[in-house]
């Protein structure tokens, strides 16, 4: 316990999912956490459900694609905590469809939430981020930032910007005491993949590839990898991948 106690934490797409565990995991291990998402009735839920449990949060309402509203959830941010620690950017949003049948739109959406949102966030945290003694920020890519697959191809272009993204950025921020990784989850068990998961089995196989641990990961195996990043135990880590995926991508 406490392995992140007095820091201060903003969480995007927190509303459900990874997102969620990551904010309660934080939360019951000391920190602050200011959980964010387009969903209000989901994301207040999450923040109280930690408040109740004797945790610390505070709900902020974000569309990770607004340049307005990240200025406005660090201006939260800055007003009620009065620094910030640690950046979780998990917000995404996956279209299942090969490439050549993605529509613009699709694209856009894809991009704008999965890449221009990591770009916008840090350019928003980073000034605030600044002021803290050490600080972290964690990026949430996927294998699919490091493998390709069939019928994802603007997730799978998102999310390999995104690994590039953050190791340009360890580059950048090398000199001022903030911390830049990446964690790539393999299959995770979450809303967004409930329904391919337990479908039938062979869809549930055929999702899990070569996963060689035979299932998916629990969302929470996920946040323990967060955990690490953000707390003072990983100071000597920076501008790595962490992958999390059950040994996918070790075939």
């Amino acid at each position: 316990m406490g392995r992140v106690s007095g820091k201060v934490a903003l969480v995007t797409g927190a509303a459900m999912g990874m997102g969620k565990s990551h904010s309660e995991l934080l939360a019951r291990e000391g920190a602050h956490v200011f959980v964010t998402d387009r969903d209000v009735a989901a994301g207040e839920a999450v923040a109280k459900g930690i408040v109740a449990a004797g945790g610390k949060a505070d709900f902020i309402k974000h569309d990770v694609a607004s340049e307005a509203d990240w200025a406005n959830a660090i201006a939260t941010v800055r007003a009620k905590a009065g620094r910030l620690d640690i950046l979780v950017n998990n917000a995404g949003v996956l279209i299942l469809k090969p490439l050549h049948e993605t529509t613009p739109e699709e694209f856009d959406l894809t991009m704008n939430v999965n890449v221009k949102g990591v770009y916008l966030g840090i350019r928003a945290a980073v000034p605030l981020m600044k002021e803290a003694d050490k600080a972290s920020i964690v990026n949430i890519s996927s294998i699919y930032g490091i493998v390709g697959a069939a019928m994802a191809g603007a997730y799978i272009g998102s999310k390999g910007a995104v690994r590039m993204l953050t190791k340009s950025c360890a580059v950048d921020l090398a000199d001022t005491g903030i911390r830049v990784n990446s964690i790539h989850p393999g299959v995770i068990d979450t809303p967004m993949t409930k329904d391919l998961l337990h479908a039938d089995p062979a869809t549930r196989q055929a999702i899990l590839g070569c996963t060689l641990l035979k299932r998916p990961s629990k969302p929470e195996e996920v946040s323990n990898a967060v955990l690490f990043l953000a707390s003072d135990e990983a100071s000597f880590v920076h501008g790595a991948e962490i992958v999390v995926d059950g040994g996918y991508t070790a075939n």
